[in-house]
C-alpha cells in the first residue's frame, strides 16, 4: 500500500538523490510550478542531489533552456537526463541507418540532429522521404492533436519494409496546461502493434537510468552508493521504470491521473487505491502535487 504524504520533506532525508519528472511535476508545459521549485531548491539546501529525469527528445542543455524559461530557476537542479540524449546517441551509433524518415516538430525538435561529441565516428546522418528511409526517428507527432491513427498508412508501408522506429520520447501523452497531446510513445505503440519494432530510450526503459545514473556519478558531491527516489506522475514511465531499477518512487497522482484518483490537494484514498491497483503498480508514496 502507497504511503500518501503531504510535503517532500517528510521523505527527503531517507534519500542522497531524486530522480524527478519535469512535465507535471516541475512545470505545466507552460510555466514553473512554484511549489515543486520551492521543494527542490529546499532539498539540495539540506544537501539533496536533484537529477532532472525527462522523456524529452531535446539534448539536455535545450531541455535547461526551455525550463529556465517556464521559470525553473538553475538553484532547482543538479544534472539533467534526457530520453533525447540517450536516443541521440544511439541514432549516431547507426542503430537505425543513415537515411532515417523524420517525424517530429520543426523547427521545435531541431536540436535532436546536433552533433554528438562523445559519439567516436558518428554516421552520416541524412534525413529522406519515407521510400528512400532506412529506419525512422519519432520525436513526437506531426500534429500533437491529431489522432495518431492518422499515421497507419505510413506505419504500413515502414512495416513492411522491416524499419526499425527509434522512439525518442516514450511518453503516451502529456498535458500542456489544460490542453492534452500525444507524444512520440503514442506513436511507437501504434507502429508495434501494427507489427513493425520500436526501440526506446526514455522512461521505463534501462538507458536513460544509465544516463542519469551516470550524470549524477559525475558530480563532485555524489556518493558512492546514493539512496535515490524516483518521482513523476507518469505511471507507467516513472514509477514504472523506478519499481524495475529497484528505486523507492514518489507518485504524483494531480498529474496525468487527476481525474482517476481525484486529486484536489491531495487524492481520494479510495480512488487511488483502485487506480493503482488497476494499473498494477506500487509506488512507494503519493503526494496530489509536488510540494
Amino acid at each position: 500500500m502507497t504511503r500518501i504524504i503531504n510535503h517532500f520533506a517528510d521523505i527527503s532525508g531517507q534519500y542522497d538523490a531524486a530522480f524527478v519528472d519535469l512535465w507535471g511535476c516541475m512545470h505545466n508545459g507552460i510555466e514553473a510550478l512554484p511549489d515543486a521549485v520551492a521543494a527542490m531548491q529546499t532539498y539540495r539546501a539540506a544537501g539533496g542531489i536533484v537529477v532532472l529525469v525527462t522523456n524529452s527528445p531535446r539534448p539536455w542543455d535545450s531541455v535547461a533552456r526551455q525550463i529556465n524559461g517556464f521559470g525553473v530557476p538553475d538553484d532547482a537542479w543538479d544534472a539533467i537526463a534526457t530520453s533525447g540524449d540517450s536516443a541521440r546517441a544511439a541514432m549516431f551509433r547507426g542503430i537505425v541507418g543513415e537515411k532515417i524518415w523524420f517525424m517530429g516538430e520543426s523547427p521545435r525538435d531541431d536540436d535532436f540532429f546536433k552533433p554528438l561529441k562523445i559519439i567516436d565516428d558518428p554516421v552520416n546522418i541524412q534525413k529522406v522521404p519515407l521510400d528512400e528511409a532506412e529506419g525512422i526517428v519519432c520525436c513526437g507527432p506531426f500534429d500533437p492533436l491529431a489522432d495518431v491513427a492518422v499515421n497507419r498508412p505510413e506505419f504500413l508501408y515502414a512495416k513492411t519494409k522491416g524499419l526499425k522506429l527509434l522512439c525518442a520520447n516514450p511518453d503516451i501523452i502529456v498535458d500542456r496546461g489544460e490542453v492534452r497531446e500525444w507524444c512520440a510513445g503514442a506513436l511507437a505503440a501504434l507502429y508495434t502493434e501494427m507489427g513493425g519494432e520500436s526501440l526506446y530510450f526514455g522512461k521505463p526503459h534501462p538507458p536513460i537510468y544509465d544516463l542519469a545514473r551516470r550524470r549524477l556519478g559525475a558530480l563532485t558531491n555524489a556518493p558512492s552508493d546514493p539512496r535515490i527516489v524516483a518521482i513523476g506522475d507518469g505511471i507507467g514511465t516513472d514509477i514504472l521504470g523506478g519499481m524495475q531499477e529497484d528505486i523507492d518512487t514518489l507518485f504524483i497522482s494531480g498529474g496525468l491521473a487527476a481525474q482517476e484518483t481525484k486529486t484536489d490537494r491531495d487524492p481520494d484514498t479510495d480512488a487511488l487505491t483502485a487506480y493503482l491497483d488497476a494499473e498494477k503498480m506500487s509506488a512507494t508514496y503519493t503526494i496530489g502535487q509536488l510540494r
